[in-house]
């Protein structure tokens, strides 16, 4: 199993990074968040494909990736000395809350209470 907290991480770093002005550094934070990414998605699908149940990591693993991967080439392809585009810093976002969003689920699941033994009088 693969860790999800590392292009989660990556990401949010990226986007503090961003607010903070140093964009080079999100940048840079963003691209390594890729291949972490690939490598999370490429293991949920790959679970998925074995027969476990990952349904949940691998639909939110795959969008994830590709919004880092267009966040990514948003990012760069912007002219050199230009604010971030919106776009860029959005995919990212919407990135680390697919991230987040199994976490979530697995918060808000409802509590099914042990059952009791039963007592004979």
């Amino acid at each position: 199993m693969s860790s999800r907290l590392l292009p989660l991480s990556l990401a949010l770093c990226a986007t503090l990074a961003d607010l903070a002005g140093a964009h080079a550094l999100g940048g840079l934070l963003v691209l390594l968040a890729i291949p972490c990414a690939a490598a999370a998605a490429f293991v949920a699908a790959g679970d998925v494909l074995e027969g476990r149940r990952a349904w949940g990591r691998a639909l939110t693993s795959v969008p994830a990736l590709a919004l880092l991967v267009v966040g990514s080439a948003v990012r760069h392809a912007a002219p050199a000395g230009a604010a971030i585009p919106a776009v860029a810093l959005s995919a990212v976002i919407a990135a680390a809350i697919l991230y987040v969003v199994p976490v979530l689920f697995w918060v808000l699941q409802p509590v099914v209470p042990a059952p009791r033994p039963a007592t004979t009088p």
